[in-house]
């Protein structure tokens, strides 16, 4: 029997009061800043999640490449697939798959400045004819199959109904589909009970990002389970995502004028943020990438 993925279960995977639409506005505030702003110090890919260090001594920029290289052979790409990149961002992974697997990519996000941004930089790039940008919410989505992967990287926790989403990313796969999600978590129901309600952890998620409700890994594989796509990897990157955020708050302190130059007083803000952040991690947040494929048996996967 195929599990019903249309309707949102009872559950704790809601965030009670706030809508789709609330996140929407109150993320934007954040993600609609000027691009320029993020540029200062995310790095020369604009990738506003963890670079993949391992052991090695890589750059931002290099740990950066090795994370979108990964996230490639999570999703089992060869060459010429049709990918849905939710939360695209600034076109990071939408690009990069565009340009090094010849992927035709349909990026998604509702911010209008992320939009131009990716438009535009995907024209720069001459991959316009690979690209398809869509200013949308996940939850506006029609899925229709047609996909041979499917990623939301560092979106889950922006999102008021995790169910729906990671639904609507199921149903948009085709047969022997991948989905790969990331996401920053508290370690446990527990730790979400006890540290989301503080001071220093709703800073963060209302006056920085807008709207950010973590939830624990175990929330988010069971709203995958309960799509019915098969898990087969789990990633624990929470040591990547500290190198990650402490190469960023040195890059802000570097460029501290230039930021407060385009919008005054931000660098204080950001390195509020990175600096709570980088206190949590391994402590009481953690953050893990996560396979799952469109098929009743899973199958084994390169993991390099």
């Amino acid at each position: 029997m195929t599990p019903d993925t249309t309707s949102t279960p009872s559950d704790t995977l809601g965030t009670p009061g706030i809508t789709a639409a609330d996140a929407v506005v109150a993320t934007n505030h954040h993600y609609d800043l000027p691009p320029e702003v993020f540029a200062t110090f995310l790095g020369e890919r604009m990738k506003y999640t963890c670079g993949l260090y391992g052991t090695a001594d890589l750059s931002l920029d290099e740990a950066q490449t090795a994370k979108l290289r990964f996230i490639a052979r999570r999703l089992g790409l060869r060459g010429g697939e049709r990918v849905l990149d939710i939360g695209a961002g600034w076109g990071s992974l939408t690009c990069y798959l565009a340009a090094e697997y010849g992927c035709e990519v349909v990026a998604v996000t509702p911010s209008r400045v992320q939009i131009d941004h990716l438009t535009e930089r995907a024209a720069r790039l001459g991959l316009g004819h690979r690209v398809t940008t869509d200013r949308r919410s996940v939850y506006d989505l029609d899925p229709d199959g047609s996909f041979d992967a499917v990623a939301l990287v560092g979106v889950i926790e922006h999102l008021p109904d995790h169910h729906a989403a990671l639904a609507t990313a199921a149903r948009s796969l085709r047969p022997g589909g991948h989905l790969y999600v990331s996401a920053s978590c508290y370690r446990s129901q527990w730790h979400r009970a006890v540290y989301a309600p503080r001071p220093a952890s709703r800073d963060v998620a209302e006056n920085i990002f807008g709207h950010a409700d973590l939830r624990p890994l175990s929330a988010l594989l069971a709203a995958v389970e309960d799509t019915g796509l098969s898990l087969v990897s789990t990633t624990d990157l929470t040591r990547d995502y500290r190198r990650t955020v402490r190469a960023w708050a040195d890059n802000v302190r570097a460029a501290r004028t230039r930021v407060d130059a385009l919008v005054p007083g931000l660098a204080d803000k950001l390195l509020r943020y990175l600096e709570t952040t980088e206190a949590g991690w391994g402590r009481t947040t953690k953050h893990y990438a996560f396979t799952a494929v469109r098929s009743r048996w899973g199958h084994h996967e390169e993991t390099a």
